[in-house]
């Protein structure tokens, strides 16, 4: 399964993008909206974990140009500001929204749930 990690903290997203490898995720990771852009034009992606809120194109911003690119892959939503409005605004329509900091193991199930549902 291949899986593209979006978060503006570098050293968060590189650390969950080597323990989703580390459990046999093919795993990618970038820091902002354009690059996760790029990297879904170029590449299939099963899943994609995005940070609701990021510079410039919020999480939900992107899920929407993502689904333009390639419909059918499935979001989970991370966030450390978390708010009942971002969970209204189209949060609530993703798999799965995880509030930082998020355990692996806790990312991992909700990661495998998603990919196991239609």
């Amino acid at each position: 399964m291949k899986i593209l990690l979006v978060d503006d903290e570098s050293e968060l997203v590189s650390a969950l993008a080597e323990r989703l490898s580390f459990r046999g995720f093919d795993a990618d990771w970038v820091c902002s909206g354009a690059d996760a852009i790029d990297k879904v034009k170029e590449n299939e992606y099963d899943l994609a974990v995005l940070d609701v809120k990021m510079p410039r194109m919020s999480g939900l911003e992107l899920r929407a140009e993502l689904n333009k690119i390639r419909s059918g892959m499935k979001y989970i939503f991370l966030s450390g500001h978390g708010s009942e409005d971002d969970y209204k605004a189209g949060a609530a329509e993703a798999e799965c929204y995880l509030v930082k900091p998020v355990k692996i193991e806790e990312l991992v199930e909700k990661i495998n749930l998603a990919l196991e549902s239609e």
